[in-house]
């Protein structure tokens, strides 16, 4: 976890953005969701998470306390995107990351 709490990319709910009122903060400082409980709150049926330089670890997510009846977590839909192909700068973010995540959401759709 981000050493000051969750760094907001995207989570959504039901196609809706579950935090849109930070999603629209240009500096990331302004992203960090400080309450861990805050997600489970919101209730995502995906989380996706990707780490600079190291491997996301989707139990350790699924592990935190009260995030259990995270629909998101109930259905296994906690996912990595990896970092090169989502946080580095470039052309990779807007082909394969974009691809990445619609091949999750997609997954997703199809199960339900």
């Amino acid at each position: 976890m981000h050493p000051l709490g969750l760094e907001l990319i995207g989570i959504r709910r039901r196609g809706d953005d579950c935090f849109a009122e930070l999603s629209i903060q240009s500096l990331g400082r302004n992203r960090i969701i400080a309450d861990p409980l805050e997600v489970p709150r919101r209730a995502p049926d995906i989380i996706l998470g990707s780490w600079c330089g190291k491997k996301f670890q989707p139990a350790e997510v699924a592990a935190r306390p009260g995030w259990a009846d995270v629909p998101a977590i109930r259905a296994g839909f906690v996912r990595e995107i990896k970092s090169p192909i989502i946080l580095q700068p470039g052309p990779a973010a807007l082909t394969e990351g974009v691809r990445a995540i619609q091949q999750v959401i997609t997954e997703w759709a199809d199960a339900r």
